[in-house]
This record gives structure tokens, C-alpha cells and sequence, in this order.
């Protein structure tokens, strides 16, 4: 399963609650040491190209020149974006695939999968429907 106009990246959006509360340090150790070991083995293969985590402050920026400001990324804790990993795969299902032994879904995490795409959708329906026009 490949969308239209897809490219050969898909962006991994890591949401959940805080999975260290309650842990013991050396629980939190051992469930980041096997964290870290599943997105290094994913580098060595060629598939990160990019990762960063995110922090829980922010804001959304809407309306009309931007003016509707509000504060935190997120509606609820339960679904802050705590990080990314823009992954090179060849397909959404090998996409999936590798998001489906990421070790932190053990915790409570979960791992949203989207395709990024070769061209933005409004670009893309503008020139087809100038495309009509001069016909």
C-alpha cells in the first residue's frame, strides 16, 4: 500500500503519556537502552533520516493572519507529540512494519504513521484544475 503521490518518507509521531512515571531508574534505564537500541539499529540500516524530541510547550498559530494564538501543542496530555522520526522505507506498509516493534508502545505510547508527500495536495488540484480551464 502506496498513497499517490507519496515519496519514500514517512514521519513516525511518537504520542502518550510520560512512561518513565512511576519507574524505578533502573527500569527507566533499561526500557531506554532498548528504546535507543531499535533507532540505532533502524540508522544502521539506512532508515532514519531524521529524529528529534519535542518539547510539551508550544503553540498553535490560526485564523486569519495567524492572529488566534493558542497556548500548548495539544488538546489533552494523553495525546502530547513527545517526538519524530522521519523514517526512509520503501512502502506505508514497511512503514508500519517498523513502527510495529518500536519497544514504547509497550508503555502506553503510541505511533502515528504518515506518508510525507512529493507535492502539496492544494498545489497540485491548482494546476489541474487550470489544466481545465484551457481545455
Amino acid at each position: 500500500m502506496n498513497p499517490t503521490n507519496a515519496s519514500s518518507e514517512y514521519i513516525l509521531l511518537f504520542r502518550g503519556p510520560d512512561w518513565d512515571r512511576g519507574q524505578t531508574v533502573d527500569e527507566i534505564q533499561r526500557r531506554l537502552d532498548r528504546a535507543m537500541a531499535w533507532f540505532e539499529a533502524l540508522d544502521r540500516e539506512g532508515k532514519v533520516k531524521a529524529s528529534q524530541a519535542l518539547d510539551g510547550m508550544g503553540c498553535v498559530v490560526s485564523g486569519n493572519k495567524g492572529r488566534a494564538l493558542t497556548d500548548g501543542p495539544f488538546a489533552e496530555s494523553k495525546e502530547v507529540i513527545g517526538g519524530y522520526l522521519l523514517l526512509r522505507a520503501a512502502s506505508l506498509d514497511e512503514a508500519i512494519a517498523i513502527a510495529q516493534t518500536c519497544p514504547t508502545l509497550e508503555y502506553g505510547i503510541s505511533v502515528e504513521v504518515r506518508p510525507t508527500l512529493l507535492e502539496c495536495p492544494v498545489g497540485k488540484r491548482l494546476r489541474e484544475r487550470q489544466l481545465e480551464a484551457t481545455v
